[in-house]
């Protein structure tokens, strides 16, 4: 008799595992980037992701019927990540870009923002290679901001920041010309104490940015693709994504999607 309650025991045990480690299995964890970029995602004061991103990820998912965990991904090591499968989606402000989707799948886009450059009220600038010449560029790593920068001013002297928050704070302390990001990123530097000395000063054209941001995923995950998609449609025509946008934002963000 004992020798059989501990095979049972045993087998329970196991079945209970396997039950545990499936529902495992379909939570899908949606990453933003560890790295704080409000509005779009930052900690609170408890310790808890809010945001833009956040709120609109929590949308999706439950439109799309989907169990997802929220999580935190160092921004440099979000793509080697996800391929790796420690991550299911990248929900982290990533523009959809040919060198990306050569690696990774996207889904439709969910919004979309123009890049802007911001610099001291009292200076003037020439938005040319040979007037970017020399002047200091600070720009968040491993972004298209980045990229951009790099291609169409060679001679400026670009620094990269692991946030957008330490580039912010070397433009208010003058050791930076101009800084680059999304203008919805940087609305409430500017709005703040430490961005009055700071006004917007050019938003580029480029057809790189007409993309805008989707979530990253591994393309063989054509399934959750298809789920998220319609989660994003889901909340564009419901009117979510204009509720959970009005609380962060003053103008639209929004594209909506084909």
């Amino acid at each position: 008799m004992k020798h059989f309650s501990a095979k049972l025991l045993m087998a329970t045990a196991f079945l209970c595992g396997a039950a545990f480690a499936s529902a495992q299995a379909d939570t899908i964890k949606v990453s933003v980037a560890a790295e704080p970029y409000p509005p779009f995602a930052s900690k609170d004061a408890s310790g808890q992701w809010v945001g833009f991103e956040v709120d609109l990820a929590k949308a999706v998912c439950k439109a799309a019927k989907l169990d997802c965990e929220i999580v935190a991904t160092a921004w440099d090591g979000i793509i080697p990540a996800l391929i790796a499968k420690k991550i299911d989606v990248i929900w982290a402000s990533m523009t959809i870009t040919p060198e990306r989707s050569a690696q990774i799948g996207f889904t439709i886009r969910y919004y979309n923002t123009p890049p802007e450059f911001i610099g001291n009220k009292a200076d003037k600038f020439e938005f040319t290679p040979e007037g970017m010449k020399g002047k200091s560029i600070g720009v968040q790593t491993s972004t298209i901001h980045a990229q951009y920068v790099q291609k169409t001013y060679p001679d400026a002297d670009i620094k990269s920041y692991g946030t957008q928050d330490a580039a912010n704070a070397d433009l208010a302390a003058g050791r930076l010309d101009l800084v680059m990001a999304d203008a919805a990123a940087l609305d409430d530097f500017l709005a703040g104490k430490d961005g009055q000395c700071c006004e917007m000063k050019q938003f580029p054209k480029d057809p790189v940015f007409e993309a805008g941001v989707g979530g990253g995923l591994r393309k063989e995950d054509t399934d959750l693709k298809a789920k998220l998609d319609e989660g994003i449609k889901a909340v564009y025509a419901n009117g979510e994504f204009d509720a959970i946008q009005k609380k962060y934002f003053k103008y639209n963000v929004g594209t909506p999607p084909k």
